[in-house]
């Protein structure tokens, strides 16, 4: 039986329609995948996110510990920073993408990390089995949700008056706490816009997502969350990435920092040196139709690729892809869809940057 969110209730009275996704019961759409997509583009739009997985490490031996686990270097980051990173296994693999949240100047131990839904148990027993002196806390108890786009730090601030000050000095991609709403505040998300996601007390969420939605921030689904963080050239974990893969050739190799040891390290170093056979980059089709996962890719030359993930795009208004290409990377390829080839341009992700189409 799939799991439910606290919201879930919630989401049957906005009127979502529900679908099984990563063995949670989620909101697919409320009203139109367009509308939820133009919304978080153009105003604010709301997401449950509470089947991401959340954890806590407190403890002060923990720093150089979870150093070691994660491709992307955590001495990097100043209190309350959030990084975007992989943790890999020997072979250089990509266990899974997270978001690690350094700890704050009034909790200089704890540790924040959001892991994906689908790799829950895997997860887990991989940092209990590379962390055995660390006690790893999942925090069950809160609920997350990601309100995004233009509008969305000045509603929330409105709805939320002891948030304010925090949502107003808050840079990107930094976190912190708003003591009288017991939550945790950050200035990230997975559409490609300026916004927020917040953990608090699943009883606070239940009360908050009404309250945003009469505040005018549209109740958005996975099929816009999908588009949108396509559009953004953000990679899906399991789709355009996975086990198989390496951050060098999943658009990841800014996240690797070769100054530290991590796992996966000499794989990474062993497989630059002999070079990379492949890239993950983006398709633009220029001709009329829907790209879609798993599509044949024809190079000019005879090779083949793969498209990873592919939609139509609302705010290009055409269709967009990530692909896996053999390099060199042609100009243009042509992908099969329905036994029909058609024309598309390689060109590197994102799609949309802050609302504004690239091509």
């Amino acid at each position: 039986m799939n799991q439910r969110t606290p919201l879930y209730e919630v989401h049957l009275q906005l009127g979502a329609r529900m679908v099984p996704f990563a063995g949670w019961e989620m909101p697919v759409q409320y009203s139109s995948v367009l509308d939820e997509h133009h919304a978080v583009r153009r105003h604010a739009g709301v997401f449950d996110v509470s089947h991401m997985t959340r954890l806590e490490i407190d403890d002060a031996t923990a720093r150089p510990l979870l150093r070691r686990l994660f491709a992307n270097d955590l001495e990097r980051l100043a209190p309350g920073q959030a990084m975007y990173t992989a943790m890999l296994d020997e072979q250089g693999g990509i266990l899974d993408d997270v978001i690690v949240y350094a700890p704050l100047a009034t909790a200089p131990h704890l540790w924040r990390i959001v892991v994906n839904s689908a790799t829950h148990d895997k997860d887990i027993a991989w940092l209990q089995q590379h962390l055995p002196t660390l006690s790893v806390r999942e925090r069950r108890d809160l609920a997350m949700l990601a309100i995004q786009g233009p509008a969305a730090r000045a509603i929330l601030a409105d709805l939320l008056p002891a948030a304010a000050p925090v949502l107003r000095d808050l840079a990107p991609f930094h976190g912190d706490v708003v003591a009288d709403a017991d939550a945790f505040i950050a200035r990230t998300g997975y559409t490609g816009e300026d916004g927020i996601e917040i953990m608090l007390p699943a009883a606070q969420a239940v009360g908050l997502l009404p309250r945003l939605v009469a505040a005018g921030v549209q109740a958005c689904g996975l099929a816009a969350r999908d588009t949108l963080r396509l559009e953004a050239g953000m990679n899906l974990y399991g789709s355009d990435m996975g086990e198989q893969d390496t951050p060098l050739t999943s658009n990841m190799a800014w996240t690797v920092r070769f100054e530290h040891d991590f796992i996966g390290r000499a794989a990474l170093l062993a497989q630059q040196q002999a070079g990379l056979g492949e890239a993950l980059t983006g398709l633009l089709l220029e001709e009329r139709g829907v790209l879609r996962a798993h599509m044949p890719v024809h190079l000019p030359d005879g090779r083949r690729g793969e498209t990873t993930s592919g939609s139509f795009s609302p705010t290009l208004e055409r269709s967009i892809a990530l692909a896996r290409l053999p390099l060199p990377l042609p100009e243009t390829v042509e992908v099969e869809v329905r036994g029909r080839r058609l024309r598309a341009r390689v060109v590197p992700p994102p799609f949309v940057r802050q609302g504004q189409a690239r091509y």
